[in-house]
């Protein structure tokens, strides 16, 4: 199994490489560099799952870019991923139980500001007849990643300007209630997936509470590290939940 994982900066593709072991360095279109790690998936250890990890930029936009340059190199060499993976660290809703160092899982990864202002409120672009705001990985998958790596699932919400205020923080989780994290590129991931018809999933670990901006309360260290501990568990994961590789066929020059 194949799978491509998209994250914003180096600090989190490098601690998403960390758990994948020693890897090599791959040159993209578009001058992406991608971590891929050495030798073949080891279906004898019950691990035959090979993480590709991409840093693609900061924003939804990068994000979307990106992936899809990957996804289409993949494509075009006959190697293509069978699954995405959006990661890195993110702000966590205290109110949801998201604590500082946990992992969350999406069951939902939204784009929480696509959309318009009005006299009313916000109205996302769905409810203008445009579009998608949201994608839901597939459930069974969801539950065997979250239950691997101990982590919450639910709601994770994509902006393109990270809250910063309590205020914000409370409209944010009035619009999209039990939302556990938000970040800045799990939909771009997501929308690119899903051109490519690649399933999704996106994986973060909280390194501050959401609400008002106190960079002295920030724990980016610890949440780094559990970003490569959520990792060491996701191919055993994926693992019992898609069932084994199949065998390769006979070689019919080989008997």
């Amino acid at each position: 199994m194949r799978v491509l994982v998209v994250t914003a900066v180096a600090a989190e593709r490098d601690a998403v490489a960390a758990a994948a072991g020693p890897c090599d360095e791959t040159a993209l279109p578009g001058g992406y560099a991608l971590r891929r790690a050495a030798g073949p998936p080891d279906a004898a250890a019950g691990s035959p799952v090979a993480l590709d990890v991409l840093a693609a930029g900061v924003g939804p936009a990068a994000a979307a870019a990106g992936t899809a340059t990957a996804l289409t190199a993949a494509a075009l060499a006959t190697m293509p991923y069978d699954l995405v993976v959006s990661a890195g660290i993110g702000g966590g809703f205290a109110a949801s139980g998201a604590a500082l160092g946990s992992v969350v899982v999406a069951d939902a990864i939204v784009a929480a500001d696509l959309g318009a202002e009005t006299p009313d409120g916000f109205t996302p672009v769905t409810d203008l007849g445009f579009g998608t705001v949201a994608h839901r990985p597939d459930p069974a998958l969801v539950k065997a990643v979250a239950a691997a790596a101990g982590a919450a699932s639910g709601t994770i919400v994509t902006v393109s300007t990270v809250t910063g205020s309590a205020a914000r923080a409370a409209e944010l989780a009035e619009r999209h209630p039990g939302v556990l994290a938000e970040a800045m590129e799990g939909f771009g991931v997501a929308e690119a997936a899903a051109a490519h018809g690649v399933p999704v999933l996106e994986i973060r670990t909280v390194s501050n509470a959401v609400g008002p901006r106190d960079r002295a309360a920030w724990r980016i260290g610890p949440a780094l590290t559990a970003l490569t501990g959520a990792f060491r568990t996701l191919p055993g994961a994926l693992t019992a939940a898609t069932g084994p590789a199949p065998a390769p066929a006979p070689d019919p020059h080989h008997p």
